[in-house]
């Protein structure tokens, strides 16, 4: 029976007593459980309710709160109902969180404690640690929904200017998490866990590839490194989701890791970020019974585009894959037609129809159906692809292109260096320079001048650090992800001020 609404892809066949989602802190203790049957009676007494209070098909109802279970089980309600699901970044300044709302047409909004106040203001508001005042218990079908009909509006976490919302469809999200059924026989009855925001599609289309193939959430409200390697040893996680900065973070818990067993991990995912061999290396270590993936996807793509080789070549380490079925990828700005590194351009049936309410913006990034994703990739001689870095972070030094992304790899093969990002500061006669913060493993102590060295001795001269400073741990986004932007503007003024002492 094929589907007609994104709601509709919780597991029919996962047994009613089953654990849907199972609750934990920030320290991993388990808060709630709620099971299969739970969920499903909860799901549809919330969109009974949602309706009852007048919402319309079609309109939007926000969600701005951190995670939980009722986060979830409200995304899904609100989607069943036939309404649009708008998930807010909930760290983000009320002005922006205003903005949102204006640009959605928000009709009510569902806010954590912390939140419900400045969201109140705006929109009719009912706070989430309320929620059964919403429930009408009963039956519900699901809507059927045209697959064209935007089931969720996602906002992009751009460093500069208000965030732009990306209107995604039922249709295109159906297709996106059945397109990997090879991944059920691992996902089937096991527990994966999800610390990732639920406002971001990472941590959305985790969720939703658990739901479809009858799995258990291990859904952290907020990550912590520690909480997260208690919630796995605990629960006897099967699957991990992250992103590299949170691994980062993982593999500084010496004393934690040391009193866990993660032999129960047979699979481990990160990705949206670059990340070198010895990083997976370390993932082995720390995972030893489990097989890593790097994955790849975008908010106005979709969540997927590349998988396992069709000609069941094995993939390389470090790459993304080869691209899926029904899925376009072309390199656009190398040196010939069919360039094996560009930035990728890529076609998918989860393909964005445009941003909302930004029609400037739409055409910079869709150009005759496809979407210019701003990465720049490389394709090996077997159509592996690899993630160099983005666009737009990139520099030049010196009239040479530099990707910060390759430089942060360069640096990771150091034996001491846990993390490393680069940014570009101004120069007169270069233009612009590298320059790193890093976070030394424990244990060790690196020197700046034996990792300027390194850069020199293993990459282009143009490419080395010109100054390296050394950090407990990188400053993070909202999405987990390191924040470039305080990095930059941390090192132009920490560069001056060295540059003026050396006068």
């Amino acid at each position: 029976m094929s589907l007609k609404n994104l709601a509709a892809i919780l597991d029919p066949q996962a047994p009613a007593d089953r654990p849907f989602i199972i609750q934990v802190s920030p320290e991993g203790d388990e808060q709630l459980r709620l099971s299969y049957g739970e969920a499903r009676a909860r799901i549809a007494g919330l969109a009974r309710g949602l309706l009852k209070r007048g919402l319309k098909r079609g309109e939007a109802v926000a969600i701005v709160a951190a995670n939980s279970a009722d986060y979830l089980v409200l995304y899904m309600a609100t989607m069943a109902a036939g309404l649009v699901s708008v998930c807010v970044n909930h760290k983000l300044p009320r002005e922006t969180v205003a903005h949102i709302m204006k640009d959605s047409v928000v009709k009510l909004a569902i806010a954590d404690a912390e939140r419900a106040p400045p969201v109140s203001a705006l929109v009719p508001t009912v706070a989430i640690e309320q929620l059964d005042s919403l429930l009408d218990p009963g039956a519900f079908d699901a809507v059927d929904m045209a697959p064209e009909e935007v089931a969720m509006v996602l906002y992009t976490s751009g460093s500069t200017g208000l965030p732009k919302g990306v209107p995604l469809t039922h249709g295109g999200y159906i297709w996106a998490t059945g397109a990997t059924p090879e991944q059920r026989p691992g996902i089937e009855d096991q527990k994966i866990i999800i610390a990732a925001p639920l406002f971001h599609m990472n941590g959305l289309f985790s969720a939703k590839l658990v739901m479809i193939n009858g799995g258990t959430i291990v859904l952290m409200t907020n990550f912590t490194a520690r909480g997260f390697i208690r919630a796995i040893d605990r629960n006897r996680v099967s699957m991990i989701t992250s992103v590299p900065t949170m691994l980062a973070l993982v593999m500084r818990e010496t004393e934690e890791l040391a009193k866990a067993d993660l032999g129960c991990v047979t699979t481990a995912v990160t990705g949206s970020a670059p990340s070198t061999a010895e990083f997976f290396e370390q993932m082995h270590r720390m995972f030893p019974n489990a097989e890593t993936a790097n994955s790849w996807g975008t908010t106005e793509s979709g969540p997927l585009g590349f998988g396992p080789h069709p000609d069941g070549i094995p993939k390389p380490m470090g790459a993304l894959g080869y691209p899926r079925k029904n899925i376009e990828v072309k390199f656009v700005g190398g040196a010939e037609t069919g360039a094996t590194q560009g930035v990728l351009h890529i076609r998918t049936p989860a393909l964005m129809s445009g941003y909302l309410n930004r029609e400037t913006d739409t055409k910079k990034r869709l150009i005759d159906g496809w979407y210019d994703t701003g990465d720049v990739m490389r394709r090996d001689e077997n159509g592996f692809v690899f993630f160099v870095g983005r666009a737009d972070d990139m520099f030049q030094c010196g009239g040479e292109n530099v990707y910060p992304g390759e430089v942060e790899k360069l640096l990771g093969q150091h034996p001491d260096v846990a993390q490393a990002c680069v940014v570009p500061v101004p120069d007169e006669i270069k233009y612009q320079l590298p320059v790193a913060f890093v976070v030394a493993k424990p244990g060790t102590s690196p020197t700046e001048e034996a990792l300027r060295r390194f850069a020199l001795d293993n990459g282009p001269a143009y490419a080395h650090p010109r100054a390296v400073w050394f950090v407990d741990e990188m400053p993070l986004a909202g999405t987990n992800k390191i924040d470039r932007k305080t990095l930059v503007d941390r090192a132009v003024a920490t560069y001056a001020r060295d540059d003026a002492k050396r006068v």
